[in-house]
């Protein structure tokens, strides 16, 4: 269960900039939660959305899930802002999420559009 009240330690493997094994550049850090496990069984992926800059560790509020359906795999959403929308999310999101069939579960349902 994901606590929205509570800050969660992420490390940061993939920073703004990081090019993948399959040529995507990542517009956002991407990290994992180390004492989390994901589906794959290591720590819960987490795409942090609200820095603009490289990071190596953070700690951010868990704000929404993405739902993979062709993947055992979900990935968290981390921001210090709370109020994001689920477009906005989409927006940062997509440049890896267009190879999945995804969907997003906000967690608090007080965002405006």
């Amino acid at each position: 269960m994901i606590d929205i009240e509570q800050k969660y330690k992420i490390v940061i493997d993939r920073p703004i900039g990081y090019i993948d094994a399959f040529n995507n550049q990542y517009k956002i850090n991407y990290g994992y939660i180390p004492l989390i496990l994901g589906g794959d069984g290591e720590g819960q992926d987490v795409y942090i959305i609200d820095e603009i800059v490289p990071l190596g560790e953070c700690e951010k509020y868990i704000i929404a899930i993405v739902h993979r359906n062709d993947d055992v795999e979900t990935k968290w959403i981390g921001s210090s802002n709370k109020n994001i929308s689920e477009t906005e999310i989409w927006s940062k999101i997509y440049f890896i999420e267009q190879h999945f069939d995804s969907y997003i579960e906000m967690l608090n349902q007080s965002y405006t559009l």
